[in-house]
């Protein structure tokens, strides 16, 4: 299987909502390692999930504080190390919003379209709870989920007076009382839990029609950028420097389309008018070469015919 972004339905709005991403698990099957640190595709799993609710009003990231692509407000429950309901309701102490999108911090191909699919799903039927994903063999994963935040903290505050605290309670006591609707998808639904999972998931994510969009995925994290650009636009732009011009020019000429982007202080605009502008010259380029040879060409004919050479005779 190799798509893994899942198309919102069409025509939803976009939904306000706050995020609360677990990300303080002990990790056991991976012997204890700090798990959403672990890269794939370059980007640690975090911040590949902080990537996917990036339009969150509020994200809350129950989990000690470590450095983070994006700013996050950060919580943790008491004791640390209390299990998934105990960590899910220290997060939902710090949102505000009427939904709520719980997310584990172990998920690698988890897409902004995923969640925008949760909000909508949920949406649309009223009179559930949640909105929540399914494996690949149709396990629920309530940890990749859209929940209305009322429903979440009724439960929570049943099950505190019940077992007279969270801790240690599985998270199936909370989802099980709930009405959820499924949305299958085994593949936003994967999760690395171990050692041969983070294997997948990074061989899955260099396959090709994903690299280069993974690559500037990272490439932005890396360098603090948060800019949407047509890289169709980008990779035409090369390919008639580099026809053009000369192969060199398509590196340079897309550094300088960048370059000139930021020193208008624009956005996607700014970057496509002067993708445009390069674009023109290179085509300006590549007609004058054009032109030449077959001004050129003429002589070269002559030149080649018996009898016609200036010194013939």
């Amino acid at each position: 299987m190799t798509a893994y972004e899942p198309t919102p339905p069409p025509g939803a709005p976009p939904a306000v909502y706050d995020a609360v991403v677990l990300a303080g698990g002990a990790a056991r099957r991976l012997g204890g390692v700090d798990k959403p640190g672990l890269r794939v595709g370059g980007r640690a799993l975090l911040d590949r999930v902080l990537g996917a609710c990036a339009d969150a009003r509020a994200t809350v990231v129950v989990a000690d504080p470590r450095p983070t692509a994006r700013p996050v407000r950060w919580a943790r429950e008491d004791p640390p190390g209390g299990g998934p309901l105990a960590a899910l309701d220290a997060g939902l102490r710090h949102t505000t919003a009427d939904t709520v999108v719980v997310l584990s911090a172990d998920l690698p191909f988890l897409h902004e379209a995923t969640v925008r699919t949760l909000l909508a799903m949920l949406g649309a039927a009223p009179d559930a709870a949640g909105a929540l994903l399914t494996d690949a063999d149709g396990r629920d994963q309530p940890l990749v989920a859209a929940y209305r935040a009322a429903a979440l903290r009724g439960e929570l505050a049943a099950l505190t007076e019940e077992h007279g605290a969270l801790t240690g309670l599985p998270l199936r006591r909370l989802t099980g009382a709930l009405d959820l609707t499924r949305v299958p998808d085994p593949v936003a639904s994967f999760d690395c839990d171990t050692w041969d999972d983070l294997a997948t998931a990074r061989a899955r994510i260099r396959e090709h029609g994903h690299v280069l969009d993974e690559w500037i995925s990272a490439a932005k994290d890396e360098l603090g950028i948060d800019l949407d650009v047509d890289i169709k636009v980008l990779l035409d732009l090369a390919r008639d420097a580099a026809h053009g011009v000369a192969r060199p020019a398509a590196p340079l000429t897309t550094f300088l389309v960048g370059y000139a982007a930021g020193r208008a202080q624009g956005g996607p605009e700014a970057v496509a008018e002067a993708s445009r502008k390069a674009a023109a010259l290179a085509q300006r380029w590549a007609d004058e070469a054009a032109a030449a040879q077959a001004d050129a060409a003429p002589d070269a004919t002559r030149d080649a015919t018996p009898g016609t050479r200036p010194d013939a005779g």
